[in-house]
Order: structure tokens, then C-alpha cells, then sequence
């Protein structure tokens, strides 16, 4: 009654012999076996006060300058682009807040550099209003996500804007 293990070319690390309620996989000698690599999750927000920059004027990608988590080291800050670890189910949200702009704007979660789903926030008559979206994403290894503003200028988000993700489970 136990699963295979898949190395997928990853270090195996064996735990005492009792079984863990922590997600590992029990082999039928009893050994605990957990994949070095299998916990990823990153959250990261932005602590400037301006979008886009200079550099984000070329692509429209949206830049945090601030991790909060970053297990496994997947998200990387300088492009603000996560790449997948592995194969398997990823759980994405965000959260973009304009400041004092009257104009819409929209923003699309981008995979391999295509959109997946966007949100959008377009009230003329409020001085805050954020666009936030979720989705649950197969991605292979390697794929990259990151977030693209589509439409308008995002002003303001001052630590207000943020980007997150974890892998729910490998296949």
C-alpha cells in the first residue's frame, strides 16, 4: 500500500523511523521519506511608491522589491519572475493597488509569457482601488509567472501590492 518514490534527479533525505502527518512519504519499512525540495512558497511586495520604472516600461512587468517568504529560493527579485521547481499544481494570487490615478488599470498573471487571468480596477471616483486575482496553475518545471501591467499607470501601492504563490502538490 505505499506510493513510489520519484527522484526526479532531487536528494533524498530519510527522517526517523516513525511516520510524519507532514506531508512525507512512508515507505513499507516504516521510514520516513521527504523530497529536499518539496516545500515552495514565496510572497513578495513592493516598498516603492511609483510603477512603472524604467525598466519596467520596456516589458510592463510589475517589480517587488521586497521578499517576505521565499522558500526554496524560486522567486527571483530582480526580475520578479517565480520559476517551478517541478512539475506540479501552484497556487497563485496577487494584489495591485493604484493610488490617486484616475485612470483603469489592468494586470494579467503571465505564464511562459502568456496571460492566464487578469483583474482589474477602473473606478474614477475612489482614491484607492485594487485589482487582485487568484488561480490554481499545472505548470511543468520551468515555467516562469510573473505579473504584467496590461493597461494604465499604476501609482501608489506602497507595500499595499503583493504577489504570492506555493506549490500545492508535485506530480
Amino acid at each position: 500500500d505505499t506510493e513510489p518514490i520519484v527522484l526526479e534527479g532531487k536528494c533524498l533525505v530519510v527522517c526517523d523511523s516513525s511516520p510524519s502527518a507532514d506531508g512525507a512519504i512512508t515507505s513499507s519499512l516504516g521510514i520516513s521519506v521527504r523530497s529536499g525540495s518539496a516545500k515552495v512558497a514565496f510572497s513578495a511586495t513592493r516598498s516603492t511608491n511609483h510603477e512603472p520604472s524604467e525598466m519596467s516600461n520596456r516589458t510592463m512587468t510589475i517589480y517587488f522589491d521586497q521578499v517576505l517568504v521565499n522558500i526554496g529560493n524560486h522567486f527571483d527579485l530582480t526580475s520578479s519572475i517565480f520559476v517551478a521547481p517541478r512539475k506540479g499544481i501552484y497556487s497563485f494570487s496577487f494584489h495591485v493597488v493604484k493610488v490617486y490615478n484616475r485612470q483603469t488599470i489592468q494586470v494579467s498573471l503571465m505564464q511562459n509569457n502568456y496571460p492566464v487571468i487578469s483583474a482589474f480596477a477602473g473606478d474614477q471616483d475612489v482614491t484607492r482601488e485594487a485589482a487582485s486575482n487568484g488561480v490554481l496553475l499545472l505548470m511543468e518545471r520551468e515555467d516562469k509567472v510573473h505579473l504584467k501591467l496590461e493597461r494604465g499607470n499604476l501609482m501608489g501601492g506602497w507595500k499595499y501590492s503583493t504577489f504570492s504563490g506555493f506549490l500545492v502538490f508535485p506530480l
